[in-house]
């Protein structure tokens, strides 16, 4: 056995073991995709300890090159939307934004998909390639279509499937606007996160089908959804559990903040709940629903650490510290936005504070909602 068959059967027998692979179909098909075949152009490695965070190429070739690839964790492709790991010496500090997903999360949420064999399947981010060509072994290429916003991204999983014998349709494009003319569709599954679901998603999936996506936000909490598309054009279902992330939609991305506002005006009072839930997935979840447009910081005042939501596009503000024992929000803007998140919080409590898998979404031509 080659060290790369030893490497993938051993990843493989993981996988089982702890129930991300869970059907005799799905581990067919993951023993037929060699992950290493798509990450031949190197990926970044975080550099411990570096502040701010740094990043770091390993290419083909390099000691750890082939293990990394068959390790359980998502490896980063590209940074800064452009720069990729032949491209660098050294480090570099900027974001990511393409990356080859933790094999353990792939296969689960292909299991989750629920394909049958003669399904259609749209796959919105094709990143790589490797869980397109898990697709492509599981279903046929004839059944899959995937699209990738990035032309440099999509042209690089185009060459690694085609080495693979593999010829899906792959499209360049907005993914958020599905792809019409491969459409209808029995199965859509998204392996980038969204804020909210896109309508045509919904245009082009089966009545029955099902779309299979992360739903989040800019405070950096996301779950995994399953939704049923129905005949009325509307689609329905529960979040999964598991604290799954995925990056954002690059058109779901937040804005720059920009110059911030005057942090000395506001009115400010005792709150009711502190900025400690910020620090939880859950209860994090359950602030973006009450603050959509928020996003978060955190800043140096008056020798306190306070934690900041900042909603650009309406203006408004709030800014949340402790002291001596007790929670104090000051807040401005057309919005109070903590006032919001209290509400929210109070109505949850009184549920009983269901998990996020209790959580139902609904989207209709007025829009998307999340309830419990």
């Amino acid at each position: 056995m080659t060290d790369e068959a030893h490497l993938r059967k051993q990843l493989l027998d993981a996988l089982t073991a702890n129930g991300s692979l869970r059907t005799e179909p799905w581990k067919r098909a993951a023993e037929r995709v060699p992950r290493h075949e798509f990450l031949r152009g190197g990926f970044f490695r975080r550099v411990e300890g570096a502040v701010p965070g740094a990043w770091a190429p390993v290419l083909e070739g390099d000691a750890n090159w082939l293990g990394a690839c068959y390790e359980d964790e998502s490896l980063v492709t590209q940074i800064a939307g452009t720069i990729l790991p032949a491209d660098i010496r050294g480090q570099i500090m900027r974001a990511p934004t393409s990356s080859s997903t933790l094999p353990s999360l792939v296969l689960r949420m292909l299991e989750d998909l629920r394909v049958e064999q003669d399904s259609e399947v749209l796959e919105i981010g094709t990143g790589t390639g490797y869980s397109t060509a898990l697709l492509c072994a599981r279903l046929d290429e004839e059944h899959v279509t995937s699209i990738e916003y990035d032309e440099t991204v999509a042209s690089r999983a185009r060459t690694a499937l085609a080495r693979q014998d593999l010829f899906p349709v792959i499209v360049t494009g907005d993914g958020l606007l599905g792809h019409a003319p491969s459409a209808p569709y029995d199965r859509v599954i998204a392996t980038c996160g969204v804020r909210t679901v896109p309508t045509a998603w919904i245009e082009q999936t089966r009545p029955g089908g099902l779309i299979l996506t992360t739903i989040g936000g800019w405070l950096d909490s996301s779950e995994l959804a399953r939704l049923t598309v129905h005949d009325d054009g509307t689609a329905s279902g529960r979040l999964l559990s598991g604290e799954v992330s995925f990056m954002l939609a690059r058109p779901h991305m937040p804005p720059p903040l920009g110059l911030l506002p005057d942090m000395n005006e506001g009115k400010e009072r005792e709150a009711v709940i502190g900025s400690d839930v910020l620090t939880d997935w859950t209860t994090r979840f359950v602030v973006q629903l009450a603050a959509p447009g928020a996003q978060r910081l955190t800043m140096e005042r008056d020798g306190h650490q306070e934690d900041v939501l900042i909603d650009v596009e309406s203006g408004s503000w709030a800014a949340i510290y402790e002291d001596a024992g007790r929670w104090i929000v000051r807040q401005d803007g057309p919005e109070a936005l903590w006032d919001g998140v209290e509400e929210q919080f109070g109505r949850w409590h009184a549920a009983g504070t269901p998990a996020l898998e209790e959580f139902t979404v609904s989207v209709t031509p007025e829009g998307q909602t999340i309830s419990w």
